[in-house]
C-alpha cells in the first residue's frame, strides 16, 4: 500500500512537470513556425539568409516530437489523475491531444500549398497554446495544493 501511495503521489509530479516542459517547447516551435512563415514571405538577401535556418525542417520535426508528447503526457495524465482521485476527468488534456493529432494531419494539406490547411492549423495551434497556458495554471495550483499538507 506504501508503494502505491508514493507512486500515486510522484506521478502527480510527473506529469506537470512533463507538460511544463512541454509548453515551453510548444513556444519554441510555434516560434520556429512564425520563422517558417517569415521565410516564405521575405524576398532576396533577406530569404537567403532565412533559409539557412532549416526552420521548416526543425517546425516539423519540434512538431512531430510535440504529437508524441502530447499522446503520452495525455495518458500519463490520465494515469495520475485516477491514481491520486480515482477519477478521470481530464477532458481538457484529451481535447488539446486531438487538437494537435487534426494539427499534424494538416501538413501533407499545406505542403501541397492549401493556404486554408496552413490558417487552420495556425489556429488550431493558436488554440491549443491557450488552452496549455491555461491548464498550466491550473495545473501549477494543484501542484500546490498537493505541496502544502506535505511542508506543514
Amino acid at each position: 500500500m506504501q508503494s502505491t501511495l508514493s507512486l500515486s503521489f510522484l506521478s502527480q509530479f510527473i506529469h506537470p512537470l512533463l507538460m511544463l516542459g512541454l509548453f515551453g517547447y510548444l513556444l519554441y516551435t510555434a516560434y520556429l513556425g512564425m520563422q517558417v512563415r517569415r521565410t516564405r514571405n521575405a524576398e532576396g538577401e533577406a530569404k537567403k539568409e532565412l533559409v539557412q535556418g532549416k526552420y521548416a525542417t526543425r517546425h516539423y520535426q519540434s512538431g512531430a516530437i510535440i504529437l508524441a508528447v502530447m499522446v503520452t503526457g495525455a495518458f500519463g495524465g490520465l494515469v495520475s489523475t485516477y491514481l491520486g482521485g480515482g477519477e478521470i476527468p481530464a477532458f481538457v488534456g484529451v481535447g488539446m491531444t486531438a487538437l494537435v493529432a487534426a494539427s499534424a494531419a494538416l501538413v501533407p494539406l499545406m505542403q501541397r500549398g492549401r493556404t486554408w490547411a496552413r490558417q487552420t492549423h495556425i489556429a488550431i495551434n493558436v488554440t491549443l497554446l491557450g488552452l496549455f497556458a491555461w491548464q498550466t495554471f491550473t495545473g501549477l495550483q494543484i501542484v500546490q495544493e498537493l505541496l502544502t499538507p506535505s511542508l506543514s
